[in-house]
């Protein structure tokens, strides 16, 4: 949620930075002000009121002591009261129309988030194969140990199995992955996967992505698309002490995405699908700090993209794309050799004090209280994890070389006919 009293005391630069995400972006600014005037107007004459109706019932109660008849002051107290009664009422419908108008506004996006309609490319790294064979996809290498078709039949389309030694590849990359994001101080969490609405609501996917989002109605509970909402809402409504911060967490859970309006050529194997794996990073911190934690969240991207030998690219992902809660998004697209083409595999967001303010999350610096900064990334997105070094670890006799960084934790050496 943005912040008020700068929409208050700037709503021009306020329309101006969210004009930058598109024409619609700045709609609603002057709503906005005109429901705060009107909120803060009947609030302030309701406090008015009301020191005027203690007066009054000062004067009533020395009244009565003294004798005297306080017949009058009484009707007056009556009527101040219906008033008092009408003005907070008048807020209150203020207020609610105010947080209705101020929850579908996105973040303000950062003066260096690419500009658009195009995203930026950041740098190139590494070297894309080059095969000298036509290049297998990802299904193709797996050999049947991913098994579209028994998912389907089990749960309808893009739903998959994985199977044999496809098994103990995840698990290595999540071991892995969490074992290095340790070492860069995450603190390990599995938190659950159904979540109420006010974690949805404060992460910002509500309202905005209800169409993506799988609900069940009798619960009234939500499946997670990341383990972000979980993990933003686990300081839900805390006052957190500024010496604690960064406070870093690496949560590990299965996502659920419906995946609506998606087509083409993702709907074949496990790069799009509505149930996959993921290891998230989630940070809070300080506010003067968020532009270096965005930077250092995707140099651990880079880091496990770089052992894992995925040829990649970072891409500034442009204003018009970015989704309601990030201020500024950078990519991380791998290279895979079956489409020709890089793909997006993990991204990272500086959602600044937008996903703060709607859980309520402050800290305490100096004796005083100020809403801190949250960031989030992905570490391993682990069924495109596994697209990527299935089909850059193919080799021309449709065996495949897996990254010698998961040996120790139990993932193969490698998948299919041996090499020659």
């Amino acid at each position: 949620m943005l912040d008020l009293k700068r929409i208050r005391e700037d709503p021009d630069g306020v329309r101006a930075a969210l004009a930058r995400r598109g024409p619609a972006g700045a709609e609603g600014i002057d709503q906005i002000v005109a429901l705060d005037a009107e909120w803060r107007a009947a609030t302030t004459s309701a406090e008015n009121l009301r020191a005027t109706q203690r007066e009054h019932s000062e004067n009533v109660a020395a009244g009565k002591r003294a004798g005297a008849d306080v017949e009058p002051e009484l009707a007056k107290l009556k009527q101040m009261s219906a008033q008092v009664k009408e003005l907070v009422e008048q807020a209150s419908r203020a207020e609610e129309r105010l947080q209705e108008a101020l929850a579908p506004l996105p973040n303000l996006p950062d003066p260096s988030a690419a500009p658009g309609p195009e995203d930026e490319l950041v740098r190139e790294v590494g070297t894309p194969p080059q095969l000298e064979f036509e290049p297998r996809d990802h299904l193709e290498l797996a050999g049947g140990l991913i098994d579209m078709e028994s998912g389907a039949r089990l749960s309808g389309a893009r739903f998959a199995y994985l199977r044999g030694e496809l098994v103990m590849l995840e698990l290595a990359l999540v071991r892995w992955a969490l074992e290095k994001l340790r070492g860069h101080g995450f603190e390990p969490v599995i938190p659950p996967v159904l979540v109420r609405e006010r974690a949805l609501y404060g992460t910002g996917f509500l309202p905005d992505t209800e169409q993506q989002i799988y609900r069940l109605h009798e619960d009234e509970l939500f499946l997670v698309g990341t383990s972000e909402v979980a993990l933003a809402s686990l300081h839900d409504g805390e006052i957190l002490d500024g010496e604690s911060l960064p406070r870093r967490y690496a949560g590990f859970s299965p996502c659920f995405r419906r995946e609506a309006g998606a087509a083409g050529r993702d709907t074949r194997g496990i790069f799009r699908v509505h149930q996959f794996d993921k290891v998230e990073m989630f940070s809070f911190v300080e506010p003067e700090l968020s532009g270096a934690e965005h930077e250092r969240i995707l140099a651990v991207e880079e880091e496990i993209l770089g052992e894992l030998g995925v040829p990649y690219r970072v891409v500034n992902i442009a204003v018009n794309d970015l989704g309601n809660s990030a201020a500024k998004k950078y990519d991380c697209e791998a290279w895979l050799p079956s489409q020709g083409r890089y793909r997006e595999l993990t991204s990272c967001s500086n959602t600044t004090d937008y996903q703060a303010r709607r859980l309520n999350i402050r800290m305490r610096r100096d004796k005083r209280t100020a809403t801190l900064h949250t960031l989030n990334g992905t570490a391993v997105a682990v069924g495109r994890t596994i697209v990527a070094v299935l089909e850059n670890g193919q080799r021309a006799d449709g065996s495949v070389e897996l990254p010698a960084c998961l040996l120790p934790f139990g993932a193969p050496a490698g998948l299919g006919a041996p090499a020659g």
